[in-house]
């Protein structure tokens, strides 16, 4: 059985993707080069730092938090989310 990769590249090509959907559910596994970006959601997101680090303001948030490699932040649907990127950083992304 083989499996269909969908590569997704977003703001000019800094922001790359590759999703999978598993037994776990519906993934994305990408990397950031640095800059600053603001995404929305379409589900609940569970953003899990792979190498690197990623700097976000949460909805309804007033500060930046730092989330390093092995940390995870959730972003409900239907809510947009900033990231600022100081050096390129992997990340997983799981969808609900």
């Amino acid at each position: 059985m083989s499996a269909v990769l969908t590569v997704n590249s977003y703001f000019n090509d800094q922001v790359k993707s590759i999703a999978l959907d598993n037994k776990e559910g519906t993934s994305t596994v990408g990397v950031m080069a640095i800059g600053e970006y603001e995404f929305g959601t379409s589900q609940r997101e569970y953003m899990t730092v792979v190498s690197g680090a990623l700097t976000v303001k949460l909805p309804a948030s007033d500060s930046w938090d730092t989330y390093l490699k092995g940390d995870t932040f959730i972003v409900e649907a239907n809510q947009s989310f900033n990231v600022k990127v100081e050096e390129t950083t992997a990340y997983l992304c799981r969808y609900e």
